[in-house]
């Protein structure tokens, strides 16, 4: 019986130290599967093409230089890394290159998050967390930089969980990861502001050493701020995050950036209930800064759907110890192995390389038409015209494509008035100020949708030809002399 024992205990460590290796490997291959998705996004065309201009130029951007609209106005690219390893993905693969990068990037993200969560809760309980972070970070799962920066999130910030449960301070060899995060994307900020209520919650639970952890909190703090100004923009990398936050009704206007909507059942409020209803049934309490933080990141995923993938990779993380001494976490043995053979590992690299190179050669990734409008630029370059007032989703293929466009998805260069009242333009709202737009930046061509409310009125106004239209885009090209092509439709009876 003791020999049972020991073997069945063997076992369960072992599955549980190949439980990350199984989710980031799953993961992948279906991201893989269905890489396509990872491209539906028309900001990845010119995240790519700043990251060749950073390879081809040997530096960094600090002015635009793509824009005809704020041509030469200050603006910095905190997300430099990312996009060169984007380029460098495309130019060695095309877009099967950044679908590989963002698909890997999401498998280690939630392999780590398995990891984490594993020293103190069981697998099943692990697995939920997994695939409940899986849904509601689906929407945002596409080849951009914040992807890239997800295994870092998740691993910073489980070392400092994982510190603040052992009542320690951080090590000093996380501060590396800060330095690549700042380099990565502008959410590094998040992970300074974390530094202060981890740190606290860790004093707060060893009386007797309170001082001395907050004091070596508070020096951890001041380390990792200078690690985040390792980067080319140095102090002006944390200052750049908090013009994103100054957009106010600009942020609106963008999928993203809009606030979470409650007029029908989502994936968000599902996780919300079951969560609440579970904590009701099995009395889950928090301290009190954990609580803090979990209400924190849900006002964030509330305001914004773009950090919905902050709320459901964090959260395991801050509740994952309180919660496993209340409804049970790992066995003994389970937790005594936490890191997978090196032989498994290599299988896993190998199965996950092979199988990429199979489905690549299968099959050929694409963005969608519907953000790369090729027939419509194409005509735009024949005739030759220089100020092109484009639909905000076609910004990305403009800059790509060599066209300088009005706007594209840069919001923090725009600035709040100006994305508004593009916004409003194109949906005639009111239409006058579509006409007055087009007139103070002497609009030559417009780029819209072809069934954006501003095409089909500039079909009826004299002085607007059009000039190519298909299912995705339609060209408007001014000249003074044109008569409008399609009589507006009015009913006699009415």
């Amino acid at each position: 019986m003791t020999i049972l024992t020991a073997e069945t205990t063997s076992l369960a460590g072992t599955r549980r130290s190949l439980l990350p290796l199984w989710v980031g490997l799953v993961v992948y291959a279906v991201l893989i599967s269905v890489g396509d998705r990872l491209l539906n996004d028309p900001d990845t065309l010119w995240q790519i093409t700043i990251g060749q201009w950073i390879i081809d130029h040997r530096a960094v951007p600090h002015v635009d230089l793509y824009s005809f609209t704020m041509a030469g106005q200050p603006w910095i690219s905190t997300q430099w890394l990312a996009q060169v390893l984007l380029a460098i993905s495309y130019t060695l693969g095309g877009w099967a290159g950044p679908v590989v990068i963002a698909a890997g990037s999401l498998g280690l993200t939630l392999a780590l998050l398995a990891r984490a969560l594993g020293c103190t809760l069981r697998d099943s309980t692990t697995l939920v967390f997994v695939i409940a972070a899986l849904i509601l970070m689906a929407p945002h799962m596409v080849a951009r930089p914040h992807v890239m920066a997800m295994p870092v999130m998740v691993a910073w910030v489980a070392a400092l969980m994982q510190a603040a449960d052992r009542r320690a301070a951080p090590s000093l060899w996380l501060l590396p990861l800060m330095a690549l995060w700042a380099n990565l994307h502008g959410g590094f900020v998040l992970g300074l502001a974390l530094i202060a209520p981890i740190g606290l919650d860790a004093a707060l639970g060893a009386p007797q050493r309170r001082w001395s952890l907050l004091l070596r909190w508070s020096g951890f703090g001041v380390l990792a701020l200078l690690a985040s100004c390792a980067n080319p923009y140095g102090w002006d990398a944390i200052l750049a995050s908090r013009r994103i936050l100054d957009l106010g009704a600009a942020l609106r206007t963008i999928g993203e950036w809009a606030p979470t909507d409650f007029s029908r059942i989502g994936p968000l409020e599902i996780t919300l209930l079951v969560g609440l209803g579970l904590a009701l049934w099995r009395g889950v309490t928090l301290p009190p800064l954990r609580i803090l933080m979990l209400l924190g990141l849900l006002h964030m995923a509330l305001s914004a759907n773009r950090n919905l993938e902050v709320l459901a990779l964090l959260t395991p993380l801050i509740i994952a110890a309180p919660l496993a001494r209340q409804i049970g976490g790992a066995e003994t043995g389970e937790g005594s192995a936490t890191q997978p053979a090196g032989g498994a590992i290599a299988a896993a690299l190998s199965l996950a390389i092979g199988g990429t190179l199979a489905f690549v050669t299968l099959h050929a990734f694409a963005p969608p038409q519907t953000h790369t409008p090729a027939a419509a630029v194409a005509t735009l370059k024949r005739l030759g015209v220089q100020r092109v007032f484009n639909d905000y989703d076609f910004g990305g293929y403009l800059i790509a494509s060599g066209v300088a466009p009005f706007i594209d998805g840069r919001t923090e260069l725009y600035g709040e008035r100006f994305v508004v009242e593009q916004y409003a333009a194109v949906r005639l709202r009111p239409p006058a100020k579509l006409f007055e737009l087009l007139d103070r930046y002497r609009i030559d061509a417009t780029l819209l949708g072809t069934a954006d409310p501003a095409t089909k009125l500039l079909d009826q106004v004299d002085g607007w030809q059009k000039v190519f239209s298909d299912e995705i885009a339609t060209i408007h090209l001014r000249r003074p002399g044109a008569v409008h092509s399609i009589e507006p439709k009015i009913d006699p009876t009415r």
